[in-house]
């Protein structure tokens, strides 16, 4: 019998770490899941290039100002359906672990949130987008958006993109319509504190993982 995959998102404001946290944990997934593991992240998804030429647009920061705000939801619910019927349904088929770097709680929280345009509003555009595929488990990283953008001001220089570039009211918007999201699925959210040390994060992301994929608790890893 076909072992079912499973299906992670990582989510969190600009600036949380998600891609620290990731590089970090991935050395220590991969003995375990071997060749079952997928990554992937949005927008885009790095084998779509459907999807990655949708990434170019909504990230472009030659286009600050000049976007529809529903041009934008748009995009990446169309960006998203790409990568969800070319990447994602495969590989759970197929019985791997896909951890993604973002997924549709980006739009609902970035869009509906943090444009304005409502939650329900982004919820209902992507649910044409993933016919009902949501994460079995998705971590949000938490942190202040002030701090986040800070610390891509001073860490980021040569890779900010059009979203990073946003005003911090907007980027508060986005971090209430993330808490607003995981306080409605609370068994699907796994809330970890991003202001702590970048190690305790690690361990906290590491011990979850270990939770949700049944890994063996070894203190080599641990």
């Amino acid at each position: 019998m076909q072992k079912k995959g499973i299906f992670i998102s990582f989510e969190g404001p600009e600036g949380a770490g998600k891609t620290s946290v990731l590089k970090a944990i991935l050395p220590r997934l991969q003995p375990y899941l071997q060749e079952q593991l997928v990554l992937t992240r949005e927008p885009g998804g790095k084998e779509n290039a459907i999807a990655e030429r949708i990434r170019d647009v909504v990230l472009d920061p030659a286009y600050i100002g000049m976007m529809d705000p529903w041009t934008e939801a748009l995009l990446y619910a169309a960006s998203r359906r790409q990568h969800v019927e070319s990447t994602i349904k495969p590989a759970l088929a197929a019985g791997k672990v896909v951890i993604s770097d973002r997924y549709v709680d980006s739009s609902i929280a970035y869009q509906g949130g943090g444009r304005g345009l409502g939650i329900d509003n982004i919820a209902k555009i992507n649910d044409y987008a993933i016919q009902g595929l949501y994460p079995d488990r998705t971590i949000y990283l938490d942190l202040d958006p002030q701090v986040g953008l800070d610390r891509i001001m001073t860490h980021r220089k040569n890779e900010i993109n059009r979203l990073d570039l946003d005003g911090i009211d907007f980027h508060r918007r986005v971090s209430a319509a993330y808490h607003e999201l995981a306080a409605q699925q609370p068994n699907r959210f796994v809330m970890i504190d991003a202001s702590q040390p970048l190690e305790q994060v690690i361990n906290d992301v590491w011990l979850t993982l270990v939770d949700v994929l049944d890994l063996p608790e070894s203190e080599e890893n641990l």
